[in-house]
Order: C-alpha cells, then sequence, then structure tokens
C-alpha cells in the first residue's frame, strides 16, 4: 500500500470512527481477533504438517525420509518458534527513578483520589525521568495470556514547568488510558501492534532465505498497512477520550492551559534551552549551570521567548499528521471547549507543590547523573573546541586567495560552526575546482534561501547528490522554503528528488 492510499485510507476511517465510534472500536476488536485466529491457525496448522510428516516418514521406515524430515523440521522450527513466541513477548521494564509513596505523598495522594474517583486499576509503580513528557505504560507479564504491570512515567523538566492543577489534568489524561473498557481495549490493542510489528519485522528479515517465509511476508504486508490504519485511527480517538477525562476530573481551563503550556516550552526546551547549555561546551570544561537545576528559573525568564503571540500561531497553525497519534494542539484545545490563550507564568511548580522537600534532593541527583554521563563527551568537545577556534584564528589572518583548497574548506567549516556560515568564504570556495564541496553547498543552499533567493535550492540538491548524510538535511530545509514561499505538493516533490539521491 502507497502513502497515499494508506492517507486516504485513515482518512475515512477517521470519519467512520467519528460517526460511529463505537461500532468502530468494536471492528477494531474483531479485526485483531482475527488476526490472533490466524496465527493460532498457523501454530496448529505447522504442528499439524510436522506431526503428519513424521508419520509418514515413520511409516515408511527409511534413512532417507527421516534425513528429509529432519531438514524439513530444521527449516520450519525457525517460523513456529517466532511465531509461539509472540504470545509470550515481554516489552523491556521503562527506565526512570523509582519514586516511592514516603518521596512524594502529596502525588501519590493525587494518584489515589484519581484511582477512587475513576474506579480504575492501581498504579504499580511510578517512576521520574528525564524526558519533558509524561506517560503510563502498560507491561504485560504473560503476554497474550494477561497479567499487567502499570508504571506511571513523569518527566521531571515536565514537573518543573506545569502548574499544579496542570499536572493534575496530565496524570488524569495518562491514567484515562488504562481506566474503564476503553483503557483495557487501548492496552489490548498497544499490545497487538507490539506484537504484530515485532512479527513482521522478524519475518520480513527472512523473508529471502526460504519459501514459507517469504509466503508470511507477503500475507502480513498486505495486513499490516490496513491493521496499523485501524489501530492509528482507534489511538487518535483514545487521546481525545483521555483529555476529556482530565478535562471532567480537574476542569477544562487547566488542562487546556497544560496541553498549550506543554506544547510551546517543550519546543522552547529543544531549540533554545539545550542548545544553549551545550554551547557552553565550545568554551567551558564544565558548564556554568547544571541543566535541572537551572530549569525552573530558565523557564520564567525565559517566558517573554516561549510565551508569544507568535509561537502561539505557529503552534495553532499545526495540523494532525499520520506520524502522531496525538491530535494537533488545536483541535485538543478545541475539544476541551477553550480558546487559543497563552498560559499565564506560574509561581509554584508542580515539582514543588507534588515532590515537595524532596524536588531539591531529585533535581541535584539529575544534575549529578546528567553530569556523569555527559562529561567525557563535554570536555572532548571542549578541547576540540579549543584547538578548532585557535585555526580558525589562524586562517582568517590571511586572504583567502592565500589560501590552498584544503584550507579555504576548512576555514568555510570553521566559521559555520563557530560563528555563522560566511557566505563570501562559501562562494569563492564553490568558484573552486576540485570539488563537490558538499557541506559548502549545504551552508551556502541555507544562506540564499534565508534571503529569499531560490537558488539555493540547486545548492542543498547539490548538498545531497555528494553527500548522503546531508541528504535529509537539506530535504528538510528546502521542503520548509517551499511550503513557506510556495505549494506543498512542489515541495513535496522537491523533497523526494533529494531523498533519492
Amino acid at each position: 500500500m502507497d502513502q497515499q492510499t494508506y492517507t486516504s485510507l485513515v482518512h475515512s476511517l477517521e470519519v467512520d470512527a467519528t460517526i460511529h465510534p463505537g461500532r468502530f472500536r468494536g471492528k477494531v476488536i474483531l479485526l485483531g481477533s482475527m488476526a490472533y485466529l490466524v496465527l493460532f491457525g498457523l501454530l496448529a496448522a505447522l504442528a499439524l504438517l510436522f506431526w503428519f510428516a513424521f508419520e509418514a516418514a515413520r511409516a515408511a521406515d527409511r534413512a532417507g525420509s527421516l534425513i528429509r524430515l529432519g531438514l524439513f523440521a530444521l527449516f520450519m522450527a525457525p517460523v513456529f518458534v517466532v511465531v509461539l513466541r509472540m504470545f509470550f513477548m515481554r516489552l523491556p521494564v521503562p527506565e526512570g527513578r523509582v519514586l516511592l509513596r514516603a518521596d512524594a505523598p502529596k502525588l501519590f495522594g493525587l494518584i489515589d483520589k484519581m484511582r477512587k474517583q475513576l474506579k480504575g486499576p492501581p498504579i504499580h509503580h511510578v517512576l521520574l525521568d528525564d524526558e519533558f513528557n509524561a506517560a503510563i505504560f502498560q507491561r504485560p507479564r504473560l503476554g497474550l495470556f494477561g497479567g499487567h504491570t502499570n508504571y506511571l512515567i513523569l518527566g521531571l523538566p515536565y514537573m518543573l514547568s506545569m502548574s499544579p492543577q496542570e499536572m493534575a489534568a496530565t496524570v488524569a489524561h495518562e491514567y484515562g488510558h488504562v481506566c474503564g473498557n476503553h483503557g483495557k481495549v487501548s492496552a489490548w490493542i498497544y499490545r497487538q501492534r507490539q506484537t504484530f510489528t515485532a512479527l513482521y519485522q522478524q519475518i520480513g528479515d527472512g523473508a529471502g532465505d526460504n519459501l514459507v517465509y517469504g509466503l508470511l511476508a507477503g500475507l502480513l504486508g498486505k495486513f499490516m498497512p490496513y491493521y496499523s490504519a485501524h489501530t492509528f485511527v482507534l489511538s487518535r480517538q483514545n487521546e481525545y477520550d483521555a483529555d476529556l477525562t482530565a478535562t471532567e476530573l480537574v476542569g477544562a481551563k487547566p488542562n487546556a492551559a497544560g496541553l498549550i503550556r506543554g506544547e510551546l516550552l517543550g519546543r522552547w526546551i529543544d531549540e533554545e534551552f539545550w542548545p544553549t547549555l551545550l554551547r557552553q561546551a565550545d568554551t567551558r570544561d564544565k558548564p556554568a549551570f547544571l541543566p535541572f537545576s537551572a530549569m525552573g528559573t530558565a523557564f520564567k525568564a525565559g517566558y517573554g521567548q516561549w510565551a508569544t503571540s507568535e509561537t502561539l500561531a505557529r503552534a495553532w497553525g499545526e495540523k494532525s499528521d499520520l506520524y502522531d497519534t496525538h491530535p494537533a494542539l488545536r483541535e485538543r484545545v478545541e475539544a476541551t471547549g477553550e480558546r487559543c490563550k497563552l498560559p499565564a507564568c506560574i509561581d509554584v511548580s508542580a515539582a514543588e507543590a507534588l515532590l515537595g522537600g524532596r524536588t531539591r534532593m531529585l533535581v541535584d541527583e539529575f544534575d549529578q547523573r546528567w553530569w556523569q554521563r555527559e562529561k567525557k563527551e563535554w570536555r572532548a568537545r571542549f578541547q576540540y573546541a579549543s584547538r578548532a577556534q585557535a585555526r580558525l584564528l589562524e586562517l582568517r589572518r590571511a586572504p583567502l586567495d592565500a589560501l590552498k583548497l584544503q584550507e579555504l574548506q576548512e576555514l568555510a567549516v570553521l566559521s559555520a560552526e563557530f560563528e555563522q556560515p560566511d557566505k563570501v568564504v562559501l562562494a569563492h570556495l564553490l568558484a573552486q575546482p576540485g570539488g563537490p564541496f558538499p557541506r559548502a553547498e549545504y551552508e551556502y543552499g541555507c544562506l540564499l534561501l534565508a534571503g529569499r533567493d531560490d537558488k539555493g535550492l540547486g545548492h542543498l540538491a547539490n548538498a545531497g547528490a555528494a553527500d548522503a548524510r546531508l541528504r535529509d538535511k537539506a530535504a528538510r530545509v528546502g521542503f520548509s522554503y517551499l511550503a513557506k514561499y510556495g505549494d506543498e505538493r512542489q515541495a513535496q516533490q522537491w523533497c523526494d528528488r533529494v531523498v533519492a539521491g
């Protein structure tokens, strides 16, 4: 199934799920159940086939027949084992710092209250990790045959950014995923999706090795896109259901404010906070501030950067896509009944309110863990940057015409890395014989597009053609430019050509 057909299928299923949500949910359950029946049938067929072959070989009482049976068993055993293992597949235990009730009594009190309101299953483990996110994870203990351990995973950066009410809405959203019939079906569908994806990958890897694997890969290849489209639509529908749970338990205003804050601040952390911190490695052998200690202050001080009408308009204008089961921000907020509005700067964070006196200790713990993990790479970068910037100063002292080709390339790359791309240097280098110069082509193309010069597209295409490592970056830059100043269809066609090489 090609991308256009898959997209059309998803859109038609979304209409069906909106008009007849109960019927659509039943359809997905039936589709998954039938798939499991097929797998059980396959296991039974393989077992019967082997048994009949064994009986035939024993009746013939010939050494050649037994040898052929052994070869057949050797041929078929991996298929049987792969399918059998799918029924007992165990997902990895999620990583994170375990929080006990004594560590955060207010947080656990909030969870207890929600469990009582929703009559939901217990949360067996609460984990704190370093992501700007929150999630709930059901880990099957016996694969297909039941038994689940529930993990609530909360990101420390997320807790440092949200108000207590916004954090409560997030916890309610995540807990809503495992409550009631919706939660059970969601968890079952999630595990199924994992099972069939793993099975498809395993069999697809061996499709060229033997006829049976090839046949199974062909059958799953037809089934998986159809199944993925149905489960994708149901997963997105479940996000709306979980948002509704958060609105009912905590309120529409804090739920909507948390959604908007999470979207805007999450982008700012990726685009500004972490790059600013990591750039210190170019001038310092140790950061002036450690990340988690600085986050609370940075979120407040940077409010004027991430909470603007421009950043909100950009986020609000984005549409849902097929790469994320979460609907777009606008659709989620409007579903709560609220409007587009910038969240207020908070005085007390959810971490301070729900983790209490443990917050400082946990922040220090995460900082030290981060530094121990990053220290080696940080110091290696500092040493490299010190040498590279000294070399850049040396190259800057010489006239361009006096530099050899290799030195010109070095100057172009180092100036782009430690200062900003130098248009004069790049143009001079690209005019020299002895190319291609893919990195220079890429930087020059970006500069031209920044000035609304379409010639930059040609340089990006040249960069991608000369160096496969730059292909995706060049394609993204060109796509964004064409989508902004042209049309998306033209942008996609250009992007496809660059990616194809």
